[in-house]
């Protein structure tokens, strides 16, 4: 899967906090400057003809609402990511922030107890 634009993105993020609307309910959920309607809709059209929302024509408007789901769309994204920037390995990965120092060591100690965790 394919990372979304940031205007595709922050339109996605409008339709999982507000869940199924209509283009104005999405632009009241949107937070700092609001791109314009007919870019909003546009924009809504694009991620339905790409297989991320759905609508249904109701009077002269459509309901939007989405067709994957935030946590999906994370996981296939960061699937997508590690495997072509870090050969599947997600040790790489990790090593690659540890290395940038984007993690410390505590965050680390916190991420095995997670996956020790998820274990038992």
């Amino acid at each position: 899967m394919k990372k979304l634009s940031s205007a595709e993105e922050e339109a996605m993020q409008a339709v999982w906090k507000t869940g199924r609307g209509f283009i104005k309910d999405f632009m009241d959920s949107m937070e700092g400057p609001k791109p314009p309607y007919t870019t909003l809709a546009s924009t809504l059209k694009s991620l339905e003809r790409k297989g991320f929302l759905k609508s249904e024509k109701l009077g002269n408007a459509y309901r939007y609402s989405t067709k994957i789901n935030e946590s999906e769309y994370k996981k296939r994204f960061v699937s997508s990511f590690v495997s072509d920037y870090f050969k599947n390995s997600y040790k790489d990965l990790v090593a690659f922030f540890a290395n940038e120092k984007k993690i410390s060591p505590q965050e680390l100690k916190e991420v095995i107890d997670l996956i020790e965790k998820s274990k038992s």
